[in-house]
């Protein structure tokens, strides 16, 4: 069973069609209507973090519940979408800053360093994006690996290198983002 977080985000079922058309059972809470614990006690496979309006300190639960899961080791992957992903970049100390103009249903060139989140993706391929934050490339924490960027190095995704963490700026459930079910699946193939 997979638990996402909904950030109050149109977006957000969208995912959940994703995930429901490749197999998963899917439990949506919004990011204020249960507590860390609660989340916890579902015993969920995975746990996906939608996009969302705001920024990662007003995300609700999301930074506990990505500190609670890394700090007790829990073994469940976690997805960051959009909003999602700058919420696991500040989780370990990273900094989330203006991009210097917003970008809303643009279509980038991704490139990727073959992680196992972009397996069986071609490289480089088409993303689209919706935001006006990024994460700063300059305060990115030791513990994350920068795997995809668009061609002015804007970073585009990041692992956790020793948890089943990811983050990805743009949008897989998008419909002119090339191969998105694909990264959901490969996302579903980290459970361990």
């Amino acid at each position: 069973m997979l638990v996402l977080i909904d950030n109050y985000d149109s977006f957000t079922y969208n995912l959940v069609h994703y995930f429901k058309e490749i197999g998963q059972e899917v439990l949506v809470y919004r990011n204020d209507q249960k507590k860390v614990e609660e989340i916890l006690n579902l015993k969920p496979d995975f746990v996906v973090i939608s996009p969302g309006p705001s920024k990662p300190t007003n995300a609700g639960i999301c930074i506990d519940l990505v500190k609670e899961i890394a700090k007790k080791k829990i073994k469940v992957p976690i997805l960051g979408v959009c909003l999602g992903h700058q919420v696991i970049a500040e989780t370990f100390g990273g900094k989330v800053i203006q991009s210097g103009k917003p970008i809303h249903g643009k279509v980038s060139k991704i490139f990727h360093k073959n992680s196992k989140l972009f397996s069986k993706i071609s490289n480089p391929f088409n993303a689209t994006r919706y935001h006006s934050l990024i994460v700063d490339k300059q305060k990115i924490p030791n513990c994350l690996d920068i795997t995809a960027s668009t061609e002015d190095e804007t970073i585009m995704a990041v692992e956790h290198k020793d948890l089943d963490i990811f983050g990805v700026q743009f949008h897989p459930e998008s419909i002119s983002t090339d191969s998105g079910h694909q990264l959901l699946k490969n996302f579903l193939k980290t459970k361990k």
